[in-house]
C-alpha cells in the first residue's frame, strides 16, 4: 500500500519538505501539526524516513463505497491507529497510545489542533499534546503543512493537483516542566508555545478558539465557520510573528520527488522480502 500511495502522490502531487534534518534519526519524538485535510496523515508519514504513527477518528475506516475503502486502504496503509472520539475516555486513550508508542521509542503524531481547521486559519491547541510531552519526556517537534486544504478543500470529493509542502521546525525541549503534567497552566503554556510554532512555520492566520466549537457552531446555524474573528495576537498572547505562506524552491520540489520515490522502492523491497522469505537487495533512499 505505502508502495502504491508513493507513486501515486507522486504522480498527481509535488511534494515538498523543509526541515527534515530536523527529525532525530532514532528515539522518542512527538511531531505535532497543523491540520489542514485529510491527505495531511498521507503525506507526513511517506515523506518523513521513519515510521510514523498517527490517530485518526474511527469513521476514516468505516467509509462506504469506493470513497471510503480507499480512504480506509490509506489509512492503514500509512500507519494510522482508529480512535473512537465519541465516548469522554476517548481522549485519554488516545494519550495512552501515543504513550506506549513514545516509550517504544518511535514517532508519534497529533494534530493539537482536535480536528481539521474549517477555514485553512490555525486554531486554538488542545493541551493533550502538552501532557503528553511531559508524561514522556520526548521532545516536540512542530511542523506544518502547507497547500493540502487548498488540494483538498473540506467536501471535495476529486483532490485538485498542486504542490503539497511540510515544512518541520526545531525540536522544543521541556524537560523543565518535568513533573507538572498535571499543572493546568504549565499545559495551557506548553500547548500555547508548540501553537506558536507552528504559526510561525505555517504562516497562517490564527484564531483563539477551538477549531471544534467554531465547527459546532457552524453545524447548528449559529454562526458559518468563517465568522470566528481573528486573534490580534498569537498563541498565549505573544506578538503575532511576520512570516508568510512558505513557497518550495526547485530544490525542494526535486528533493521531495526522491523522497517518494525511495519511499516507494523501500515498501516494495520491504513486500517481496515478505513474499519470498529472503533479503532483498537494499534501495537508495534520502537523508
Amino acid at each position: 500500500m505505502k508502495a502504491t500511495l508513493g507513486t501515486t502522490l507522486r504522480v498527481f502531487y509535488q511534494p515538498w519538505i523543509r526541515g527534515a534534518e530536523n527529525v532525530p534519526e532514532d528515539g522518542a519524538a512527538i511531531l505535532a501539526s497543523n491540520h489542514l485535510a485529510v491527505i495531511d496523515s498521507f503525506f507526513l508519514p511517506l515523506m518523513v524516513r521513519r515510521s510514523v504513527v498517527f490517530l485518526g477518528k474511527q469513521d476514516y475506516f468505516t467509509g462506504r463505497g469506493v470513497k471510503g475503502k480507499l480512504v480506509a486502504g490509506f489509512m492503514r496503509g500509512v500507519g494510522t491507529i482508529p480512535v473512537d472520539r465519541s465516548g469522554g475516555r476517548a481522549g485519554e486513550a488516545a494519550l495512552r497510545t501515543g504513550l506506549r508508542r513514545l516509550e517504544e521509542g518511535g514517532l508519534f503524531g497529533i494534530y493539537p489542533e482536535g480536528t481539521r481547521s474549517p477555514d485553512g486559519r490555525l486554531y486554538r491547541g488542545k493541551t493533550g499534546v502538552a501532557r503528553l510531552a511531559l508524561q514522556s519526556g520526548a521532545p516536540v517537534i512542530p511542523v506544518a503543512m502547507i497547500g493540502t486544504n487548498i488540494a483538498q478543500p473540506i467536501g471535495t470529493r476529486i483532490p485538485r493537483l498542486r504542490p503539497i509542502g511540510i515544512v518541520i521546525g526545531e525540536p522544543l525541549d521541556f524537560s523543565r516542566y518535568a513533573g507538572l503534567e498535571d499543572d493546568r497552566f504549565v499545559l495551557r503554556s506548553v500547548t500555547d508555545e508548540i501553537m506558536y510554532e507552528i504559526l510561525r512555520l505555517s504562516g497562517q492566520e490564527y484564531v483563539d478558539a477551538y477549531a471544534a466549537s467554531v465547527k459546532a457552531r457552524a453545524a447548528s446555524g449559529t454562526a458559518p465557520a468563517t465568522a470566528a474573528p481573528a486573534a490580534p495576537a498569537g498563541p498565549g498572547g505573544r506578538r503575532v510573528p511576520g512570516t508568510a505562506v512558505p513557497e518550495p524552491t526547485a530544490r525542494e520540489l526535486a528533493e521531495g520527488k526522491e523522497r517518494l520515490e525511495a519511499a516507494a522502492h523501500e515498501a516494495e523491497a520491504a513486500a517481496g522480502e515478505d513474499d519470498d522469505g529472503t533479503d532483498s537487495p537494499p534501495s537508495s533512499s534520502t537523508s
